[in-house]
């Protein structure tokens, strides 16, 4: 048959079984690629989605698995690390004093000024400002010197056994009698821990103005 003829043909397609053999192939090799069509766009494809997804997902649990590997490697320095860390904050804590402390603390600051032959003009206590876990005390410190007697000052301040750090300094001449000597003034912070209750007590006034 031509596909002239195959064109003018009547085909009835509620008896295919009638039609010419070669026909029958036809539609059913036609038939054969729409069903693979339609099975790759509507199975095939979706399962290759998901296939990539896996595959995404494998790779980044592989990464995954590398690092808790590398972790655990390094676990027992970790540990040692931290130790070390934990050592050297409690040292720190031990160097802040007490509450019981600070009226002793301030008296070894003002010696430290005497015993260099400053005079002092102030030595004034502000009020403490309350952190997490300890309490910072400025002092306001105004003395009267030279500067061989401000660098002893400073240097033996330096060396008490608790922090006390040193900002805010400045040197200025002292008034025109006494031309050979200088005044500074500086801000002297000491910190001391807080107690568990103190530090309860911070807790409950922070959440109580959160409200």
């Amino acid at each position: 048959m031509s596909i002239s003829n195959l064109a003018n043909a009547e085909l009835d397609f509620r008896n295919v079984c009638g039609w010419p053999r070669h026909l029958q192939l036809i539609a059913s090799s036609v038939l054969g690629v729409a069903v693979l069509i339609a099975g790759y766009f509507f199975v095939i494809n979706s399962q290759l989605e998901q296939l990539n997804e896996v595959r995404a997902m494998e790779v980044s649990l592989k990464q995954e698995l590398e690092q808790k590997q590398l972790l655990a490697s390094n676990f027992d320095a970790y540990q040692e690390q931290n130790k070390v860390m934990r050592d050297m904050f409690n040292s720190m804590l031990q160097q802040l004093p007490g509450k019981a402390e600070i009226a002793e603390l301030l008296v070894d600051i003002s010696q430290a000024g005497i015993g260099n032959g400053l005079e002092f003009q102030l030595f004034k206590p502000q009020q403490e400002q309350i952190k997490e876990f300890y309490a910072e005390l400025p002092i306001q410190i105004r003395v009267v010197g030279n500067y061989h007697q401000f660098g002893s000052f400073i240097s033996d301040t330096a060396a008490l056994s608790r922090i006390v750090t040193l900002q805010n300094i400045s040197i200025r001449k002292a008034d025109k009698a006494e031309s050979s000597k200088l005044v500074m003034d500086l801000t002297a912070r000491t910190y001391r821990y807080l107690s568990e209750e103190e530090q309860a007590e911070h807790e409950k006034t922070k959440k109580e103005r959160k409200k």
